[in-house]
């Protein structure tokens, strides 16, 4: 695995982990950031051929 794909799998893992946590503190705007941030992520993993299934909840 190269560096990209294993920071880019680091990161989702990361954001799905704070997105839980927003989700379970019921912080509604830091639930929508990350939910951003996420879908971007798996987006940019999408158009690079990263296969994130693994990483995912």
């Amino acid at each position: 695995m190269d560096a990209f794909t294993a920071g880019l799998l680091q990161r989702i893992k990361t954001t799905e982990s704070d997105l839980t946590r927003a989700r379970e503190e019921g912080d509604d705007f830091l639930a929508d950031v990350e939910q951003g941030e996420l879908d971007d992520l798996h987006r940019l993993a999408a158009e690079h051929g990263v296969n994130i299934g693994a990483t995912t909840a």
